[in-house]
Order: C-alpha cells, then structure tokens, then sequence
C-alpha cells in the first residue's frame, strides 16, 4: 500500500516525476476519506514534502531557462543553479 518506500524521507535524490506520481496517488487516497486520522496526517505531510520538492525542482528549472535565455546571441551554455536550502 505504501508505494513510497523507494522515496528516501531526504527528497534530494527523487526526480520531478516521481514525485508528482507520488503526490497524486496521496492526493487520491485522501480524497476517497477512507484513511484513519493518523495514517491521513502523516500522508498530508509526506504530501507537503513532495510539494515543496517538486516547487523547487521547478524553480531550478525556471532558472536553468532563465540563465540560457539571457545569452542572445551567444552560445547557450549551461549554468549550474544552487537552490536555496529550506532545511
């Protein structure tokens, strides 16, 4: 039932993908409303950590573009992006 256990609690090693797929099959269970209260509130927490992974996977990207669309002209090269650590 727990199809996250190949998802470390640290969410630096999960992609984007995996962890949207992750968040709608969360998304799902709380919907149906049959989950106890605890087991409800530790998937809206794990739910809140995919959120916040996958908003800063996507700000990464964002800047990835950003920094290659600021270079008319000029060859695109890439530019390692560090994210802010929330932890």
């Amino acid at each position: 039932m727990h199809r996250d256990k190949h998802v470390t609690k640290k969410t630096k090693g999960v992609d984007f993908e995996a962890a949207m797929s992750e968040l709608e099959g969360i998304v799902e269970r709380l919907e149906h409303g049959d989950l106890p209260l605890e087991e409800s509130l530790k998937q809206f927490e794990r739910g809140v950590e995919l959120t916040r992974t996958c908003q800063a996977a996507l700000k990464q990207a964002e800047q990835k573009v950003r920094v290659l669309s600021v270079k008319p002209g000029a060859q695109a090269m890439l530019e390692e992006f560090e994210p802010d650590q929330q932890d």
